[in-house]
């Protein structure tokens, strides 16, 4: 599940934005106070639904008595045209929480079907869509929520969870066993799972002996990426990583790595199209 905190944190923050010290200036003007309206939101477009928690935690705060009615399931796939959720209150209250929602369902419903995009594309294989740390900042959680529901994994959560030695690590600290021995020595990383970046396959084979828990290739051609998975015959488990797209990822799961993590499953996924309908009471 998501981090409720978060989540509230974000809510906060968007309803802040959009109402000021005044409110909805529309809906307020527009609508009497005593218009009641009901409204379903509705997909555009076919795709996986994920953030419908979210529909009544904003509603929550913008006006408690709004009724919110979840349709679909949490990671349903949905055809276009399907109502996802209904929502049922004060006029004002529906319009004012609107956009908020639709954004929220959007993006997180965007992250959702591209992931599950990837997943479909590597069916049959043992491999596993894995996503990264390059999410928008105050929205790592969600989006990695968003990514399980797609049915992909999560990478690392932060820094703090996990070590991961990359090129930069390795040139500062001389070499990989340098980097590595020295992660080994520091206390604080004494029972963190420790992940290598190789850019070749001679670092490959000198992370071998050091005994890592996972080994990330980046940026290797297919052909690499099978010699990779030759060289370790299951010593160690490999992650495949750099420019994967839904063009490629098929193959790269065929070489026989264990996991594939796509960035653009949280910096360059589409909004997933959804609208809300109105009608009044």
């Amino acid at each position: 599940m998501f981090d409720m905190q978060e989540a509230v944190r974000l809510i906060d923050m968007a309803l802040a934005e959009d109402l000021g010290q005044i409110g909805d200036l529309t809906s307020l003007a527009t609508l009497p106070d005593t218009v009641r309206l009901r409204g379903g939101i509705v997909a555009k477009t076919a795709g996986v639904i994920a953030g419908l928690p979210l529909v009544s935690m904003v509603y929550e705060r913008v006006d408690p008595l709004v009724e919110v009615r979840q349709i679909c399931r949490e990671g349903e796939r949905v055809k276009q045209g399907t109502l996802i959720c209904e929502v049922e209150g004060k006029g004002q209250s529906i319009l004012t929480g609107e956009r908020i929602v639709l954004n929220f369902l959007q993006h997180l419903s965007g992250i959702a079907t591209l992931t599950s995009q990837f997943v479909d594309a590597v069916k049959g294989s043992q491999t596993i869509i894995l996503d990264t740390r390059k999410t928008l900042p105050g929205w790592r959680s969600l989006q990695k929520y968003a990514v399980v529901q797609g049915g992909g994994q999560n990478h690392r959560m932060s820094l703090f969870d996990m070590v991961m030695i990359k090129d930069n690590h390795i040139d500062g600290a001389g070499s990989i066993s340098e980097a590595v021995q020295a992660v080994r020595q520091y206390d604080q990383a004494a029972d963190t799972p420790i992940e290598v970046e190789v850019r070749n396959l001679d670092e490959l084979r000198e992370v071998l002996p050091l005994k890592v828990d996972r080994v990330l290739l980046d940026n290797m051609t297919t052909a690499q990426m099978q010699e990779a998975v030759q060289i370790t015959r299951g010593r160690v488990k490999l992650e495949a990583s750099g420019n994967m797209s839904l063009a490629r990822v098929t193959e790269v799961a065929a070489t026989g790595v264990d996991f594939i993590s796509v960035g653009a499953l949280t910096h360059s996924a589409p909004a997933l199209d959804l609208s809300m309908k109105i009608v009044r009471l």
